[in-house]
């Protein structure tokens, strides 16, 4: 899913799985512009207990007794509420043995309660009927398949994940359906992702995910085990309409923390901790329509990014990597454009990429998000030749990075900090030369020219601490401050800029 001209760098070392107690965080000092959360969710050290007694009218579930979580759900009526006592729960000793859930159904876990697949069951809760609840509940060692989940399975819509403890599963530890809420739980050292926000076949229409600890995902490093499949991280959000991400503390996770991928639209991602993970803070690719405001953002990208530069490549891989992304008022959101404001980021490798892949749009191979279209067009064929080179298709058939405004934003860098001896504090804005296929319409430096001067892609009143540069139209035209807010990039109006390293 969703690989781009240029990908992101395997990691070599592990991520470490932290867990403190629970305890306010200040937030680095900033001019007023920036706002930066508070706290951060510490929920892996210090979960909330669930209920010591089990609720007026619940179904008792024993642990002492194999099975008995799968069994009293399939005798019981939809909309049962079933406490489970403290101890080790376990499945039948099955692969595909599993919780088929009913409507309604609330699932609560005692002080001590832990649903163990054991490293035999695939899978936890399934089931396609919506509304249900799951709260105060570890579950762990399931074994969900490559880009399938543990937790709603069968992605159904309405489910309530709060308090819950899901850890060191295979595949993703939970997936997602409509209306889904994920709050206050841990989300932690999961084999794929932590949680895997897809639905198949359809978009997902709301989506929460608040207050959550996502921490240490991807231990099973799959782009080592499949290079370029683009699958990993902490939370992947695969055509979700209408998202609010705020409150989360996401670190640590092997890869991306973040990344929304492919005809995601409506996001809000607010006052988030986001440090720590290997690769970008946050991918926001091939969507749409999106607010990124008052988050922390520290130590991203060390080990993705270093890799890249020891190499050799020069390509500005950043902390929030906008690719083939933008606003587009045709498409209903609570915004018509990108905007990335009072934002702190801080001793990242690198600031924010705005990149689009002149060789990337749809029906196009170079679009390895197979099968899917713009938000713009029905169906992949109509970009074809000879239509596709005339109005509405030459712009309908590309996802653009355009209407992106970055304002308010604090930049901090420390080399000594980052360790890093090559350029690792750049800002970019950039496209590739077209040359696929030979009857894209896209080639030469006419993307190029485009994001970097004709998609209205503006920074404007942020301040810069340390050693930054600039990159602009393609990997080699590298620039300093001056030549930035000079004709004819023009950008950065009314920020300020000191040199000398962090503060």
């Amino acid at each position: 899913m969703g690989i781009k001209w240029r990908k992101w760098a395997v990691p070599v070392a592990a991520p470490a799985l932290l867990a403190t107690g629970c305890v306010s965080t200040p937030a680095p000092q900033a001019e007023p512009t920036a706002t930066p959360p508070t706290s951060v969710a510490r929920v892996c050290a210090q979960p909330a207990t669930g209920p010591t007694k089990a609720p007026a009218g619940a179904v008792t579930v024993d642990p002492a007794v194999v099975g008995d979580l799968a069994a009293k759900t399939r005798s019981s009526p939809p909309n049962t509420t079933f406490w489970l006592r403290p101890g080790k729960h376990r499945l039948e000793p099955d692969r595909y043995a599993q919780v088929m859930t009913k409507k309604g159904n609330r699932y609560l876990g005692a002080p001590g309660a832990v649903l163990d697949g054991r490293k035999v069951n695939q899978y936890a809760f399934s089931g396609t009927d919506p509304d249900v609840t799951i709260r105060h509940l570890t579950v762990q060692g399931f074994v969900a398949p490559h880009n399938e989940g543990v937790v709603n399975h069968d992605m159904a819509d309405g489910w309530v994940i709060e308090h819950a403890t899901i850890q060191y599963n295979s595949g993703a530890g939970l997936m997602a359906g409509a209306r889904q809420a994920v709050r206050a739980s841990c989300l932690r050292g999961n084999g794929q992702y932590g949680m895997n926000a897809y639905k198949t076949g359809d978009s997902i229409r709301g989506l929460v995910v608040e207050g959550n600890e996502i921490v240490g995902n991807n231990t099973d490093d799959w782009e080592r085990r499949r290079p370029g499949c683009g699958c990993t991280g902490g939370v992947k959000f695969w055509a979700v309409n209408g998202a609010d991400v705020r409150g989360n503390w996401v670190h640590d996770n092997r890869g991306a923390g973040l990344w929304a991928d492919n005809n995601n639209n409506d996001f809000r991602i607010e006052g988030n901790l986001l440090e720590a993970n290997d690769g970008a803070a946050l991918m926001y690719e091939t969507s749409y329509n999106a607010v990124i405001r008052h988050n922390t953002i520290r130590r991203n990208n060390w080990v993705e990014g270093r890799k890249y530069a020891d190499r050799g490549d020069d390509f500005p891989y950043a902390t929030i990597y906008v690719s083939e992304a933008g606003g587009e008022p045709r498409i209903p959101a609570r915004t018509d454009k990108i905007e990335i404001y009072r934002n702190v980021l801080e001793n990242n490798w690198s600031g924010i990429t705005l990149w689009e892949n002149a060789d990337r749009f749809c029906n196009s191979p170079a679009n390895t998000s197979t099968g899917y279209c713009t938000l713009l067009v029905k169906g992949t064929d109509r970009c074809a030749q000879p239509a596709i080179a005339t109005a509405p298709l030459y712009a309908d058939c590309r996802w653009k990075t355009q209407r992106v405004e970055i304002h308010g934003n604090r930049f901090v860098l420390d080399p000594s900090v980052v360790e890093c001896t090559v350029e690792c504090g750049r800002m970019a804005v950039l496209a590739n030369y077209g040359t696929y296929p030979d009857w894209s319409p896209y080639q030469g430096k006419r993307v190029a020219e485009s994001i970097t001067h004709k998609q209205h892609n503006r920074w404007h009143d942020n301040v810069y601490r340390g050693p930054w540069s600039f990159v602009a139209n393609d990997p080699s035209r590298k620039l300093d401050t001056v030549q930035w807010q000079g004709p004819p990039y023009r950008q950065d109006a009314g920020s300020t800029f000191d040199p000398r390293a962090g503060g």
